[in-house]
């Protein structure tokens, strides 16, 4: 990889070759990526939905958050809790419509920051005439609330979410195939993440990756993984950007 460093903190590393403001489509993931909650109401809605539901206690301690999705999250949590598994396939729908509703609720609540750089990256990507779009582990209802409550709604015309798919690389998948539907069906894709499991989910679909250190992963441990791009923020990309040109 061509990297350039221009202070310990602001990294930058691109694959010779790759544009990675060139791409006809981008799917971007929401919490770490586009956006950091100061606030617990979306993590607090696993517990206080499934007891409501089900009346069983569940706790998130010990599950990987990161990278994961809210369907593989809650159903984790009910195994780690011991909820029998046909009460939860009985009851699953009513506890997710749970969660939704109990963000939803509270949504004004919510402190959210965007992560640096997330506007500017957004303009000058849709100024190049790319397509955005939304790939992200929450719930449709959950992805868009936090998306419309930090300002950013107007940028996004489709999203994949995990509300059918409690694997991160057929949601990725299903983005997918609604930006080939509105770009193109040879449409260039690149998934927009902070986590390995984005890229690894990318990798399942055959997409380029810009993988950014803005959530839980340093920028040397997403680069272990040969994203086609790595930055320390979008912000520092874009800033390499400028300095390239």
């Amino acid at each position: 990889m061509l990297t350039t460093s221009s202070t310990p903190e602001a990294r930058v590393a691109i694959e010779p070759g790759f544009a990675w403001d060139g791409q006809d489509a981008y799917l971007f993931d929401i919490d770490g990526t586009l956006l950091r909650s100061r606030d617990r109401i979306h993590f607090d809605s696993f517990a206080s939905s499934v007891q409501r539901v089900t009346g069983f206690e569940i706790t998130l301690a010990g599950i990987l958050l990161h990278g994961s999705t809210d369907t593989a999250i809650l159903r984790e949590a009910c195994h780690q809790a011991g909820v029998p598994a046909e009460v939860l396939e009985a009851r699953i729908e009513a506890i997710l419509e749970a969660m939704r509703l109990a963000v939803a609720e509270r949504r004004h609540e919510m402190d959210l920051v965007r992560m640096p750089g997330v506007e500017q990256t957004l303009d000058h990507l849709a100024r190049r005439g790319a397509l955005l779009g939304i790939a992200t582990g929450n719930l449709e209802m959950i992805g868009w609330i936090k998306v419309e409550q930090a300002g950013l709604r107007e940028w996004f015309r489709f999203g994949g979410f995990s509300d059918h798919f409690p694997i991160r690389a057929e949601l990725i998948g299903q983005a997918a195939e609604k930006a080939r539907e509105l770009a193109g069906k040879g449409a260039s894709i690149c998934v927009v993440g902070d986590t390995p499991r984005d890229i690894e989910a990318a990798r399942a679909n055959f997409l380029s990756v810009i993988a950014v250190a803005t959530g839980k992963y340093s920028f040397d441990e997403l680069l272990k993984h040969q994203p086609e791009a790595c930055a320390s923020s979008l912000a520092d990309l874009m800033a390499f950007a400028r300095t390239a040109q």
